[in-house]
C-alpha cells in the first residue's frame, strides 16, 4: 500500500472530462461497453452504439434487476426473489462518475463506463453489490469516520489453449518459446520475461485513471500481483480493483494469453489471494489506528476483535465458491487459522510494519474470486462492529499459525454458507433483503456442482468398481 492517496473525480472520465468532451476527443470511438457488477463480480451489461452513448449518460441504461441474481454461468436464481416473484422488472442504471474511458485492448476503438443501478425511486437499487457497500460505509460516516483501502490482487497468465485433458496450463515464454514451469518469487527476469503484457496493463491503468503501484512476481508459474495505491474511498477503492480484474483480462486477451483470479487454478500451486488493506481516519484526517508504537492504538486492537469473532460469518463472501476452498491450505501461502499477528504473513489479519501514521489491517483472507465490494463491506463492517464493541482480540501469535492452535477458517463450503445464513451480523450489515440474494445465489450455485460428476471420478471409479 502506497503513501500518498490518490483523490477520486467527481466528473464522466478520469482527467475530469464531460461524456461530450471525452466523445468529441475521441472521435473514431465506435462502441460504448456499460457494465454493472453482479453478485459474483461478473461485469454484465449492454454494447451501446456510439450514436446512442451520450443518451447512457443522460438517460441511464435500462437492465432487468435480476441481472444481480445469477449464478456463475449466468443463469436465473429463482429462490433470490427477482425474476418471477417481481415480474423480472427493469431498474435503471446510472453511469459511475471517473469511469468513462478508452479500452485499449479491443480491436475496434471502444470506450467503457461502469453503471450502478437505481430503483424506481431514485435510490440505489438494494440488490447492486456497490449498495450494500454504500450501507456498510454509512455506518461509518454517521460516526464521522473515513475507511482508507487499497487492494493487492494475485492472478495467473494462462496459454489461451488447454492442455491435452482440458485443463489450463502455463504460458510459453514469449523468449524462449518454453512453457513456464518454475515458481520464481519477486524474480525480476519472470516481470522481464512476460514485460509487454505487464506493460500494457501498466498503460491501461494510466490510461483508465487506475492508481497501479508495484508489480510483482508471485509463488506460482506465470503468477503475478499488483498493487493498487490507498485511498481514502472504500467504493472507489473496490472500482479500482474491479477494473484493474478487467485491464489484466484484457491486456492478456491482446498478447495471446488468457489470465484468471480463480483462486486454485491449479492443485498443487500457490492460489490467488485478494489482500485488502485498511485503516480509519477520524473527522480531522487523523488515522484512528495509530499508537505511540508500532503495536498500534486500542482501536486497532478493537477492530482485530471483531474481524476475527466474525470471520467463520463472512467467510461464504471472502471465499465465495467451491474452488475457493482449495486455496485454504497450510503453506500455501494463504491463512488456514482465525488469528492475527504483527507483521506474520500465516496470520488471517495481519498489522504490517509501516510507520506510525500508516498503521493499518492487512486481511488475507479473501481470494481473488471474491467479489470487491462484498468482500470490503463484510471486512469493514467486522472491523466496525468490534469497535463498537470494544472486542479484545487476544494476543497476536508469533511463528507460524499453521502450527498454532487457533480456530481453523471454514474448510468446506457448505459449512461456511451454512454459517452465512444463521449470521444475524451478516444480515445487519448486508441488510436482509441482500442477505437473502446472496445466500439464493450462492446454494444454487452449490446444488449444481453438485449434480455434476467431474472427470476424475470417472477416471477413478467407472472402470473398476
Amino acid at each position: 500500500m502506497a503513501d500518498a492517496p490518490h483523490t477520486p473525480v467527481l466528473t464522466d472520465t478520469p482527467n475530469g472530462q464531460s461524456a461530450e468532451a471525452f466523445f468529441e476527443a475521441n472521435p473514431d470511438i465506435e462502441m460504448l461497453e456499460a457494465f454493472m457488477v453482479d453478485v459474483n463480480g461478473v461485469l454484465r451489461g449492454k454494447r451501446v452504439p456510439v450514436s446512442k452513448a451520450l443518451s447512457t449518460f443522460k438517460s441511464g441504461m435500462r437492465m432487468p434487476r435480476s441481472a444481480f441474481a445469477v449464478d456463475i454461468w449466468g443463469h436465473d436464481v429463482l429462490e433470490a426473489g427477482l425474476v418471477t416473484q417481481t415480474g423480472d422488472n427493469d431498474g435503471v442504471c446510472r453511469t459511475v462518475a471517473g469511469t468513462l474511458c478508452r479500452t485499449p485492448w479491443m480491436s475496434v476503438p471502444t470506450a467503457q463506463v461502469m453503471m450502478t443501478m437505481q430503483d424506481a425511486n431514485g435510490k440505489g437499487f438494494f440488490a447492486d453489490p456497490r449498495q450494500v457497500l454504500r450501507r456498510v460505509l454509512n455506518f461509518f460516516q454517521k460516526e464521522g469516520l473515513t475507511p482508507v483501502v487499497a487492494v493487492e490482487l494475485e492472478f495467473y497468465l494462462l496459454d489461451s489453449k488447454r492442455d491435452e485433458r482440458g485443463f489450463p496450463q502455463p504460458p510459453l515464454s514469449p523468449r524462449t518459446g518454453q512453457r513456464v514451469q518454475a515458481s520464481q518469487m519477486f524474480g525480476l527476469g519472470e516481470v522481464e520475461e512476460f514485460g509487454a503484457v505487464l506493460s500494457d496493463i501498466n498503460r491501461a491503468c494510466a490510461l483508465q485513471g487506475i492508481p497501479a503501484d508495484t508489480t510483482i512476481s508471485e509463488n506460482g508459474p506465470g503468477q503475478y500481483e499488483i498493487n493498487l495505491y490507498h485511498v481514502p474511498d472504500a467504493m472507489l477503492a473496490a472500482d479500482y480493483a474491479t477494473l484493474l480484474k478487467r485491464v489484466i483480462k484484457g491486456a492478456a486477451r491482446k498478447n495471446g494469453f488468457d489470465a484468471t483470479f480463480m483462486a486454485k487454478p491449479y492443485g498443487d500451486k500457490s492460489g490467488n489471494g485478494m489482500h485488502v488493506h485498511f485503516s480509519i481516519l477520524d473527522k480531522d484526517g487523523n488515522n484512528i489506528f495509530a499508537g505511540e508504537d508500532y503495536q498500534g492504538s486500542a482501536i486497532l486492537r478493537h477492530a482485530i476483535g471483531g474481524l476475527l469473532s466474525v470471520m467463520t460469518e463472512s467467510a461464504a463472501v471472502f471465499a465465495p465458491n467451491f474452488n475457493s476452498y482449495r486455496r485454504f491450505m497450510p503453506g500455501s501461502h494463504a491463512p488456514t487459522r482465525i488469528a492475527w499477528g504483527y507483521d506474520n504473513r500465516t496470520a488471517s489479519l495481519r498489522v504490517p510494519e509501516s510507520e506510525l501514521a500508516g498503521t493499518r489491517i492487512e486481511h488475507r483472507v479473501p481470494g481473488a474470486d471474491a467479489n470487491p465490494y462484498l468482500a470490503i463491506a463484510a471486512m469493514l463492517a467486522g472491523a466496525f462492529h468490534g469497535i463498537q464493541g470494544h472486542m479484545d482480540p487476544g494476543e497476536p501469535l508469533t511463528g507460524s499459525v499453521y502450527e498454532s492452535n487457533a480456530r481453523h477458517l471454514p474448510d468446506v463450503w457448505e459449512d461456511a454458507l451454512e454459517i452465512f445464513e444463521q449470521s444475524g451480523f451478516m444480515k445487519h450489515y448486508f441488510g436482509e433483503s441482500y442477505h437473502k440474494v446472496y445466500f439464493a445465489c450462492k446454494w444454487s450455485e452449490k446444488d449444481a456442482l453438485e449434480h455434476h460428476i467431474t472427470s476424475i471420478e470417472y477416471d477413478a471409479y467407472l472402470r473398476d468398481l
